[in-house]
């Protein structure tokens, strides 16, 4: 069984260990005999850094960190393992950054999770660390704005108060009298606890900064429902002071647009959604009228033959849409109407159909008219549309299919 350093020190960046295996398929690999980099594990992502062979200075890159179910650490490396064997003595270096990091999202998640329970007893079931944010599963029936604020607030005060974070082994059954936030399950029968000096205590295997303080700062950023609860979103320490300034960035720019105050922005954005929706309407309300005033004048310059009407139409630059509509307009205002509308652009289209009572099948029609085009589409016997990869032969695709209606 590996030892793990960072059981002791979660500030330990260096250490020398001894090779007990080397991995070589499927993916190049080390199992040491101690340790101090971090395997996943509790919702806590892996440390990365480098292993240096003490008799050949060969760098190695550690690209993950993995248990073994048989309680060892396993190392994935960058690159294949030369000259290191097992026995080999080798320096492992951690990235401080990326650990630093980790202690202050982790030691966050303790504080949140631990307001939310002081405040509104609700438990955390679940903690993920991803590599620009984290986030908690509340079981809860409800969550509210007002208790994300307040549950934030309370965490960045225990931050402020710089309160000490110790670490102490106990039994499985001394734990059970200490009052721990959450008892983790009963094949642990040592447990390693962090406690938050007279705020949470929790069973825990991961890194954890010292004091509060080194958390910096914790943003609860978004909440929503999902099947369990509710999942909060959050960042702490050098993540937060990146994520609010991408934050400002983003509004900055944003309020800029508009001419307007960065406090000014929500009302603005609900300005322009409004008038959008207007527009929107109007837009709508023209392309009705349009279609209908279209469908009068074709179907009045267009002759009558054995009593009906046979619209044929190809646009250069509608909308399937619009021709959808026009070709509704045309059926509607005469009983006696059939439409063949194409258009070349932005997509090219087809629409046929024909006002109810008529003994033609429009959807049957176009599965022939749009097949040998390489198109597909449907419809009903009295409306059918389908779409083609380009419009060459598009027009005389759609006369042939007015040749054919003719001819019956």
């Amino acid at each position: 069984m590996t030892q793990r350093l960072y059981y002791h020190d979660s500030f330990l960046y260096d250490f020398d260990a001894e090779v007990r295996s080397v991995i070589e398929t499927p993916r190049p690999a080390l199992i040491l005999d101690r340790t101090a980099f971090y395997p996943t594990s509790g919702g806590q992502i892996h440390d990365t850094g480098w292993i240096t062979s003490g008799n050949s200075d060969t760098k190695l890159r550690v690209t993950e960190v993995a248990d073994t179910e048989d309680g060892q650490v396993i190392h994935y490396l960058e690159a294949p393992v030369k000259d290191v064997q097992p026995g080999s003595p080798v320096h492992g270096e951690i990235d401080a950054t990326r650990r630093r990091d980790h202690m202050q999202q982790h030691s966050a998640q303790h504080v949140v999770s631990a307001a939310f329970v002081r405040l509104f007893n609700m438990p955390t079931v679940s903690f993920h660390m991803a590599d620009d944010y984290c986030s908690i599963d509340l079981d809860t029936p409800s969550l509210t704005q007002d208790q994300i604020e307040s549950a934030e607030r309370l965490a960045n005060d225990i931050v402020f108060e710089n309160r000490p974070v110790d670490i102490r082994f106990v039994t499985r059954d001394e734990a059970a009298g200490l009052g721990l936030r959450k008892l983790p399950p009963a094949e642990w029968d040592q447990l390693r606890l962090i406690d938050i000096r007279g705020f949470d205590l929790s069973a825990c295997g991961g890194t954890h900064v010292a004091h509060t303080g080194q958390i910096a700062g914790v943003l609860l950023r978004k909440f929503e429902k999902v099947r369990q609860g509710y999942r909060v979103e959050f960042v702490a320490g050098q993540r937060a002071v990146i994520t609010a300034r991408r934050d400002f960035s983003t509004l900055t720019e944003t309020a800029a647009l508009f001419s307007s105050h960065i406090y000014d922005v929500p009302q603005q954005v609900r300005k322009s959604l409004d008038e959008i929706k207007s527009l929107r309407k109007q837009r709508e309300q023209s392309q009705e009228d349009l279609a209908a005033a279209q469908a009068a004048t074709l179907l009045a310059e267009t002759p009558e033959t054995n009593g009906r009407k046979i619209i044929v139409r190809t646009f250069s630059d509608r909308e399937l849409a619009y021709i959808k509509l026009l070709a509704q307009k045309l059926t509607r205002q005469s009983p006696a109407a059939i439409a063949l509308l194409a258009t070349e652009s932005p997509q090219p289209a087809l629409v046929f159909a024909q006002s109810s009572g008529q003994p033609y099948d429009m959807s049957m029609l176009l599965k022939q008219t749009i097949t040998p085009l390489g198109g597909r589409g449907g419809g009903s016997k009295d409306l059918a549309q389908g779409g083609v990869s380009h419009s060459s032969g598009l027009a005389s695709a759609i006369t042939a299919a007015a040749q054919t209606l003719a001819s019956i």
